[in-house]
């Protein structure tokens, strides 16, 4: 990893465009085993008996404390605070001065005291809480933080392990594991446990639209918690994820793993000489334009808003107040067309040019995938995010959709590049191809869509 910052490779690639289309980002695979099973059977567990996913290692986390931590967070943050406390997290997000999403993560209030709050989730949002607390802390404010990579940058073993455990069988499992009745527990709000005589806290929530818990505690008490878990949910046919199957997840749940973040504009120059040039990532999709507005979201576009209370002041308020006043677009689901996914896949065995590979599970190939999404000939949006679930034999997207686009309308998602960039993991020889969807609710399932959806209403 080189030292150049991503304000000097702006400067050498052109345009941020340039630099995020063409700069090669590696390929993204959680470290754990690709498929325990299959990944078909994996996936369905979710939906048909109890999956347990292994979180332990795949995300980056940054532990907080300090007496002028929250009122830093309130400057940078629309989320509100004023409830915040012990025993309780939240999906953190914050935009830039013209309302314009940087990123989210899970923010865990775990206790007082030091590192007693830890953000966790991709770097993006990280990173810019991290440059925060760095200028706070040289200022004198009483601001810590500590940065935990993922396990592909790290040494040596994580702070905490976490096992996501959900399913319909996931209740009868937990009861096994607890010995009685689950207690009933808000959504997101964090429970204390005992499994295999250790203490272990636990998350109310689902990673897949399914009701479930993530239970987390110290990394030496990860085998003994792992092993309860297994055998406990042996009798309901338990599934271990892999990292092939735990990939489609944000699919079901309809959570929009990597949004763009809005980090090109001049109340983030000081960032960009801040932040290294390899940490920005890269764009794949077929969304091209010389600006990088384009490629912008307001939290609203993607389902954020809930997270939104202007009840304080913070960075870029003025802005998303008009946008909540003005909201543009929504997030959906598409549903791929099953004869124009065969068709791509069929191009790679037929003599020409083919398609752009589609990949199964997953069809992401750059940290943020914006392909251009057109109904009778006019841009309505960005498909963002791309795969196959088993159980419904679909291959869908998250996307977001001009408002006048209804629940079953067509549209076109625009599958390819043109111009092809010069990424390592593009096809150098393809040819850009439209595939129809139909558009759908997010999260697609209903069960998702009200029960899971209806607890994630409860303020936190």
């Amino acid at each position: 990893m080189t030292s150049e910052s991503l304000a000097e490779a702006i400067t050498r690639a052109g345009s941020p465009v340039e630099l995020l289309r063409n700069q090669n980002w590696p390929a993204f695979t959680f470290p754990v085993a690709p498929e325990f099973t299959n990944w078909r059977d994996e996936q369905r567990a979710w939906n048909t008996s109890v999956a347990l996913m292994d979180q332990s290692h795949h995300m980056t986390q940054l532990f907080l404390h300090g007496a002028d931590l929250i009122p830093l967070l309130e400057s940078i943050s629309p989320n509100t605070f004023g409830t915040f406390r012990p025993g309780v997290a939240k999906q953190l997000i914050s935009v830039n001065q013209d309302g314009y999403l940087i990123g989210d993560g899970i923010l865990f209030y775990n206790s007082e005291g030091p590192e007693g709050l830890v953000l966790i989730g991709h770097h993006l949002l990280i990173d810019w809480v991290r440059f925060n607390a760095e200028k706070a802390a040289a200022a004198g404010k009483d601001v810590h933080h500590r940065l935990e990579a993922n396990s592909h940058m790290r040494q040596g073993p994580p702070t905490f392990y976490r096992y996501e455990l959900q399913g319909p069988h996931a209740n009868e499992v937990m009861e096994k594991l607890f010995g009685g009745p689950v207690p009933e527990v808000k959504f997101f709000h964090i429970a204390d446990f005992t499994i295999a005589g250790k203490n272990v806290k636990a998350l109310r929530h689902g990673m897949a639209g399914q009701p479930g818990f993530e239970f987390f505690g110290p990394w030496e008490d990860s085998q003994v918690v792992l092993d309860a878990i297994l055998d406990a949910g042996a009798e309901f046919d338990i599934k271990r994820v892999g990292a092939k199957a735990y990939s489609a997840t944000p699919l079901e749940s309809g959570w929009v793993p990597t949004p763009f973040p809005a980090i090109f504009d001049e109340d983030f120059a000081e960032y960009r000489e801040w932040l290294p040039a390899a940490r920005a990532g890269s764009i794949g999709g077929s969304l091209y334009s010389d600006d990088i507005h384009e490629f912008y979201l307001t939290p609203y576009d993607i389902g954020l808003g809930k997270s939104v209370r202007f009840d304080h002041d913070f960075h870029g308020r003025a802005a998303l107040e008009k946008h909540a006043e003005n909201q543009r677009r929504r997030k959906v689901t598409l549903l791929w067309n099953a004869e124009d996914v065969a068709a791509v896949v069929r191009s790679q065995l037929e003599p020409g040019t083919p398609a752009k590979f589609l990949d199964f599970p997953k069809a992401r190939y750059g940290l943020f995938q914006m392909d251009e999404v057109v109904q009778s000939g006019r841009r309505v949006g960005i498909s963002t995010d791309a795969g196959y679930i088993a159980y419904d034999q679909l291959y869908m997207s998250l996307a977001t959709l001009d408002l006048d686009v209804a629940d079953g309308d067509e549209v076109e998602v625009v599958w390819g590049e043109n111009p092809i960039s010069r990424k390592d993991a593009v096809d150098a020889d393809h040819r850009q191809v439209h595939i129809r969807a139909t558009v759908a609710p997010a999260p697609y399932h209903e069960w998702a869509r009200t029960v899971y959806r209806a607890d994630a209403a409860v303020p936190a």
